[in-house]
């Protein structure tokens, strides 16, 4: 991220295509300028006065404008190369002024547009135009002494003659440095504007790079809370099934069947479950075949009937007239629940009951799980567990608690605010 101020801002130099341009361009300029010498020694308009020699007025046609080859390359070298040139050949009265006046003008643009440092290229320009002046008052006084009384014998007009010629040359000359200058201005903050815009694309490409990563990581997150409610509390049961199996293996068989069963049972609603979350996880909006229905309230019975053939006392109690629940809704009741009985199954020592209780209120639905068991380590406020139901009641602005009860054991109590019907109570 840049932190310069638009003064300090440097434009960078020319590409080599840029180059290669100007190259040409300078070449071209210094042929024309040639040609433009040929007409003016073929009709013999010498309006500066009487030229030198045919070599000096060669060399000084080519001096003008054949710098402008380096014009972006080195534009204050250029700009004053031109203007010393141009001064040389008016001072010598070559007869071509017209290609080397727009040299001089394509020079001032340049230092203007490229100059690297901007308070050089302004004094440079302030420099160079003044100096144009000075010589165009020198030269003001070297005509006008040579002047003939006839010379303004035909004016008509009400200025005094003199004083109009100056006033015309110098109005001239003012729109002439002025558009230079002007236009090399505006070609430079273009230039700049142009290099912030990229800047900002530039921005924008790694803050949208960013927020795609922390979406990666988010979802990495997310996928794997949602592996912690689907496994964790599978494993646990298989893991007690199987304690239990081990202690009766050799002494009553019958027992160890059992367990043996259910640890089957239980892994076979694992890997449904695990399917199930991929699946939903690979559906795509608007094609729901491709992910089965989500595990819901209505599957808490069978969740507490694991938790009893692993060994708990677990009972279900529902009160009040069962409400349709949408499927988001259902599905966090059902997590939270899951996730409270294997809390219970892993860290609570000692626990025999796992009471589970669904009430359906009038504008709310809640949910309680208490064990009687006690806690092997700390509650952890940033494991996954409790941080998945944090998330989960949030979405749908509801309450949690989650703590010791009274008398012993651990509590989880969930509610749910019911989504209002479409033409009920505000």
């Amino acid at each position: 991220m840049t932190t310069e101020t638009p003064d300090d801002w440097r434009r960078p130099g020319p590409t080599p295509e840029q180059q290669r341009l100007d190259l040409y361009a300078g070449l071209a300029a210094t042929a024309l300028a040639l040609l433009s010498l040929t007409l003016a020694r073929s009709t013999g308009a010498f309006l500066l006065g009487p030229p030198p020699s045919g070599l000096e007025q060669v060399f000084w046609t080519i001096a003008v404008p054949l710098p402008l080859i380096w014009r972006r390359r080195f534009p204050a070298a250029t700009a004053l190369v031109v203007s010393a040139a141009f001064i040389g050949s008016q001072a010598r009265a070559v007869p071509e002024w017209q290609l080397s006046q727009w040299a001089l003008f394509a020079a001032i643009f340049t230092l203007g547009a490229w100059g690297r440092d901007r308070r050089l290229s302004r004094r440079l320009r302030i420099g160079v135009i003044a100096a144009m002046y000075v010589w165009l008052g020198v030269s003001y006084v070297i005509s006008f002494g040579a002047l003939t009384e006839d010379a303004f014998a035909d004016a008509i007009g009400p200025v005094p003659p003199l004083l109009a010629a100056i006033v015309t040359g110098v109005l001239i000359n003012a729109l002439f440095f002025g558009f230079a200058y002007f236009f090399g201005e505006t070609a430079w903050i273009a230039a700049r504007r142009q290099h912030e815009l990229a800047e900002q694309a530039q921005r924008l490409r790694q803050s949208q790079a960013e927020v795609r990563e922390h979406a990666v990581v988010g979802e990495r997150v997310r996928i794997a809370r949602e592996l912690h409610d689907v496994v964790a509390h599978h494993v646990s049961v298989m893991g007690v099934q199987a304690s239990a199996c081990r202690r009766v293996f050799d002494k009553d068989p019958a027992k160890a069947r059992m367990a043996l069963t259910a640890i089957e049972e239980t892994a076979r609603t694992a890997v449904d479950e695990l399917r199930r979350m991929l699946g939903l996880l690979r559906a795509r909006d608007g094609d729901p075949d491709r992910a089965e229905q989500p595990a819901g309230i209505d599957q808490v019975n069978a969740m507490v009937d694991r938790a009893r053939e692993a060994g708990l006392r677990a009972t279900l109690g529902v009160y009040g007239e069962p409400t349709p629940l949408p499927e988001s809704l259902s599905q966090a009741a059902f997590r939270v629940v899951q996730e409270a009985a294997t809390n219970v199954l892993k860290h609570a020592t000692g626990a025999t009951v796992l009471d589970v209780r669904v009430r359906y209120l009038a504008h709310e639905v809640e949910v309680e799980v208490t064990d009687d068991g006690r806690a092997t380590r700390p509650a952890n406020a940033d494991g996954l567990g409790l941080i998945g139901m944090r998330e989960r009641v949030a979405t749908h602005g509801g309450e949690l608690e989650v703590g010791p009860r009274t008398g012993g054991g651990w509590r989880v109590r969930v509610r749910f605010p019911l989504p209002v019907p479409v033409g009920g109570p505000a």
